[in-house]
């Protein structure tokens, strides 16, 4: 069965993994120097099928998304909402999920080598298809791909390698620049622009590049400028960029929807901009205890990530509980009590998941001693825990309603990477940082969720909170607290991380080794 892979691979696999993050690996390997056969003899003759070389390409992004590792650990648990606590021996797998909460690595980190590489190879495969003399319209959507890839190793790294097609293994490939690397995929999107199909709302219209996951990674791209071109201080232009970029998106549909956890079913909502073909088993079972299950998977979840008191202590309700009627609003979710766990999806809640967890008949769990199944708010040591030491967090859920027979319905393949709430919230950051107040905007997204008053007024911090609010496990948290200045903030068991050299990530030594070019970032 196909979780029993992920059994395997979430609980078992990462320890042989991330064995040999104990030691140097210095083994150069083909991915590192990121070679195809067509570019390895006798110059590069362009691919036989373009168009069925760019869905490969999607598909690998998506597998590259849908992991618990690699890109998902260094965008979330790297931050303040994620934290993968050691429960006697679980979880333990050589430190590598300590390391990234305390921003502990160094470059050898097995999630830092493989983000590395696939983002990279993927940016070669793009380039591939562009060189191959494709349509128009896989000419745009290759483009995009490429400066979808390209912006997160110029976020997470600095520097981006490129090498060209008709390059061989003799010709290291040259570096960009954080600078260089902001320019190349600037003219990617706005050269890819008028050949992408414009996008709609619709789970059919965005699973592939269009005009509106353009503009969004526009949008990102000039509301984060002043953390690539090393200024620090936004620019009033690349501001009304993102306004512009923004405004876009909405005149072709896309708009704020109520009912907030609708928003992850694989069902049509006015919201997403661009989902992933990933599977999201890695987003339910990773955080739900082995005892929490659901009638397509029955095995129950794996035990691992959990969130911090402080991170939950932002929303609106009872500090200490999260079961229905606590006056939460409705982002922060709830927990099914024995009164209503028949009622809601299999008795496992949505959002923070904390105290005693409930069966669908309202019976209440038991850890695998017999205990209560009841999650404690705090983590109070990043090792010794037990099985409920922390809150879980849940946003995809393992009921898809459209999914009547229960039939593997927890491994659709649907991600949220692009929303347009995200979106609204970048327009609404970008009027401040002009000087304007972007209070009227939050609110506009705060009424649109239930149980969510409104605020007073909004400062940098009150925004840095919302955009946590909405956006938490979406792969943002980590770009969102190093443009705010605060990835390097103390947070529950992490010290301050010293300086900022942790807002970029070493270059793997694989890396430097196959490619001379290479200039490993301050501070590694």
């Amino acid at each position: 069965m196909k979780f029993n892979l992920y059994i395997k691979y979430g609980l078992l696999s990462i320890g042989i993994l991330t064995a040999s993050i104990s030691c140097t690996n210095l083994e150069i390997e083909a991915s590192d120097s990121i070679v195809s056969k067509e570019s390895t003899d006798g110059g590069f003759t362009g691919l036989a099928d373009p168009a069925s070389s760019l869905s490969d390409l999607y598909n690998k992004v998506g597998g590259d998304f849908q992991t618990q590792e690699n890109m998902y650990a260094l965008e979330q648990v790297t931050t303040d909402e994620l934290l993968i606590p050691t429960r006697g021996t679980d979880w333990g797998d050589n430190g590598v999920w300590r390391q990234l909460h305390t921003h502990t690595w160094t470059s050898s980190h097995l999630f830092i080598k493989n983000a590395w590489n696939a983002l990279n190879q993927n940016v070669f495969r793009a380039t591939e298809i562009i060189e191959s003399n494709p349509s128009a319209q896989v000419l745009a959507e290759a483009k995009f791909l490429r400066a979808f890839n390209m912006f997160f190793v110029m976020d997470l790294f600095g520097s981006v390698p490129f090498r060209e097609v008709d390059e061989g293994p003799s010709i290291n490939p040259k570096v960009l620049s954080r600078t260089e690397a902001y320019t190349f995929i600037e003219t990617d999107l706005t050269d890819a622009m008028a050949d992408l199909a414009n996008g709609s709302p619709g789970t059919a219209n965005t699973s592939k590049a269009t005009k509106a996951a353009a503009h969004f990674l526009i949008a990102k791209l000039y509301l984060n400028a002043h953390i690539y071109n090393g200024s620090g201080t936004p620019d009033n232009a690349d501001m009304q960029k993102v306004i512009d970029a923004v405004d876009a998106i909405k005149a072709l549909g896309f708009d704020i929807q109520s009912g907030y956890f609708q928003i992850f079913e694989p069902t049509d909502d006015s919201e997403t901009i661009l989902h992933l073909n990933s599977e999201v088993a890695a987003r339910i079972w990773n955080t739900l205890h082995y005892n929490q299950n659901s009638p397509d998977n029955t095995g129950g979840g794996w035990n691992g990530f959990s969130t911090l008191a402080d991170f939950y202590d932002t929303f609106v309700g009872d500090p200490n509980s999260n079961y229905v009627g606590d006056g939460q609003e409705e982002r922060r979710g709830f927990v099914p009590d024995a009164t209503t766990a028949n009622d809601q999806n299999l008795g496992i809640g949505y959002g923070f998941l904390i105290n005693q967890q409930y069966d669908s008949d309202g019976s209440a769990l038991k850890n695998r001693q017999g205990g209560p199944l009841s999650f404690s708010k705090e983590i109070a040591s990043l090792v010794g825990n037990s099985e409920e030491t922390g809150m879980r967090v849940i946003k995809y859920h393992p009921f898809d309603p459209t999914d009547t027979d229960n039939q593997n319905n927890s491994f659709r393949k649907h991600q949220i990477i692009y929303r347009y709430a995200d979106a609204h919230l970048m327009k609404a950051e970008a009027i401040m940082r002009m000087g304007g107040d972007p209070t009227a905007l939050v609110n506009e997204l705060r009424a649109k969720r239930a149980d969510t008053p409104a605020l007073p007024s909004v400062t940098e911090d009150i925004l840095l909170e919302e955009r946590g609010r909405e956006l938490y496990i979406e792969f943002w948290r980590r770009n969102d607290l190093v443009r705010f200045g605060k990835f390097t903030a103390p947070w529950s068991l992490k010290e301050v991380s010293g300086d900022t050299k942790v807002n970029l990530f070493p270059i793997p030594e694989t890396a430097l080794l196959s490619n001379p070019n290479l200039i490993q970032n301050e501070g590694y």
